[in-house]
């Protein structure tokens, strides 16, 4: 299952430049930094922002009073030099220099390649810069506007290239300042983004794709109506992602996907999207509500991503404090789907840096987080095998604390594992119904790859009332469940079938 580690790729080779005292770029981390990179547990690196990032984006940025506040909130001693420009302001879809160029993410991907890990970089559908060639080049790829609505709307509009077109937006939000709008229903368009996606698919083994969800026909009939022309019979995804991967057959497609429309873009060719539910359910929710989520259908969790931290969310050692970072850390790695995790959170980092930025405040790491992190990272590998269930529990009439409980199983031929945890403030206690009916008769040891602690339980009990739990406050097991050795008799009819 896809395990992805996000890096903020400018950030990174800044503070490795100042580590070894040389300017580095792609081409020449040093392996010790790959290997840092290339964790046991991870499989995918996440290289966010390295395409060219627009001088007239940043331009019109830094008049946003509001943007001006993030970034000195997020860095006091905010310099000139800090202002890079937003990665999702691309002005071209090839690799800046500053981070080494094509040349740069070629030696990247093969340095990871060689570690057995796979590189994904972000493609940003809905809009680009207002320097982009296309502005230029091909104005019936964007959405376009009148002198008349310039006028009458400059924070909606912008010209660029000779032309009036719209500045990108959500339906909920106000445009973005710095970007202009691309439109998804115009044939140019479409192949355009394609050409772009086999482009980037010859440099990476895939794209996390920036608001996927705004591209497709509901949503982008509902932002622009009319302007945007006839809605086009085939949406924008099905159209684009089969072109693609008639060239790049196993290139991976991760959607960011909010609103609830992460199915309908798995349906749409997506590996995996977004799933904002559940984190917004850990972060703000109960257990009864986290569980409710588990319950949906097994193949639609597979194709999501859990996270509990990412660029455009709050740091979760801020957003999450204490222990309950860990609980909702276990639950995301444990859980069918892929699982993504932000550079700098295994340590503890509490500042959420505008991606604007060239370079972050220093926060000492939190060494016992990140060792959690670590032991979580390899658990998480040896577990997610086979098939999963999510589990009940049970409680005595007179203490119900068994519902901050969440629990769940994984099954495979050589390996049974259980994970348990306590998504609530307070101590909780009960039965977990284990769903194997073969632990008669004999004890059972199992083993918490968490802390290496160990629980000896009477397998007649454990079939009969399930295995009783008391966790503390946001607490969790990660459990290793022997698998039964064979009955004798079923061994001798193997034999003699054999």
């Amino acid at each position: 299952m896809t395990v992805v580690y996000e890096i903020n790729t400018l950030v990174w080779l800044g503070e490795l430049s100042g580590r070894y005292g040389r300017p580095v770029t792609l081409g020449d981390v040093p392996g010790e930094a790959w290997d840092e990179i290339a964790r046991p547990g991870v499989d995918t690196v996440w290289l966010m922002g390295v395409w060219e990032r627009s001088p007239a984006g940043l331009a019109l940025a830094l008049r946003d009073p509001g943007l001006l506040a993030s970034f000195r909130a997020a860095l006091p001693d905010l310099t000139e030099a800090d202002l890079a420009g937003s990665p999702y302001c691309v002005r071209d879809y090839v690799v800046d220099t500053r981070l080494g160029g094509p040349d740069g993410l070629a030696e990247a991907r093969a340095q990871l390649a060689a570690r057995g890990r796979k590189v994904i970089v972000d493609h940003v559908p809905n809009h680009v810069a207002p320097d982009h060639p296309w502005t230029a080049d091909r104005p019936g790829c964007l959405i376009q506007g009148t002198p008349d609505d310039l006028a009458h709307a400059p924070d909606a509009y912008l010209e660029a290239a000779g032309h009036v077109y719209a500045r990108g937006r959500d339906p909920y939000f106000p445009p973005w300042p710095d970007v202009v709008q691309l439109n998804a229903f115009s044939a140019e368009l479409r192949d355009a983004a394609v050409e772009t996606l086999i482009a980037i698919g010859d440099q990476a083994d895939g794209v996390r794709c920036d608001m996927a969800m705004l591209m497709t026909n509901e949503v982008f009939a509902r932002t622009w109506g009319e302007r945007a022309g006839a809605v086009p019979a085939e949406d924008f995804w099905p159209y684009v992602i089969p072109r693609v991967r008639a060239r790049h057959p196993d290139m991976l497609f991760l959607a960011e996907a909010y609103w609830d429309m992460e199915y309908l873009l798995q349906q749409q060719g997506f590996d995996h999207a977004y799933d904002k539910r559940l984190y917004d359910r850990l972060v703000h929710e109960d257990a009864e509500q986290v569980r409710a989520h588990l319950r949906a259908d097994l193949g639609y969790q597979r194709g999501l991503v859990r996270f509990v931290e990412n660029h455009d969310e709050p740091r979760a050692a801020s957003a999450l404090p204490g222990d309950r970072e860990r609980a909702a850390a276990v639950t995301v790695a444990t859980l069918p789907g892929a699982t993504l995790w932000h550079e700098g959170q295994f340590e503890g980092r509490r500042v959420h840096l505008p991606v604007f930025l060239a370079r972050r405040p220093a926060e000492p790491p939190d060494e016992d987080l990140r060792a959690f992190h670590q032991r979580l990272l390899e658990a998480a590998a040896a577990v997610r095998r086979g098939e999963w269930h999510l589990l009940e529990t049970t409680g005595r009439p007179d203490n119900d604390t068994h519902r901050s409980l969440l629990a769940w199983s994984w099954t495979a031929a050589d390996a049974r594992h259980l994970v348990v945890v306590n998504h609530g403030a307070h101590q909780a206690q009960g039965r977990v119904h284990l769903p194997w009916d073969d632990l008669r008769g004999a004890g059972r040891l199992l083993t918490d790859l968490l802390t290496g602690q160990s629980y000896d339980r009477d397998g007649d009990e454990l079939a009969d009332a399930g295995l009783f739990v008391d966790l503390p406050a946001w607490q969790a097991h990660v459990l290793t469940v022997p698998v039964p050795d064979p009955d004798p008799d079923t061994l001798r009819t193997a034999a003699v079938t054999a």
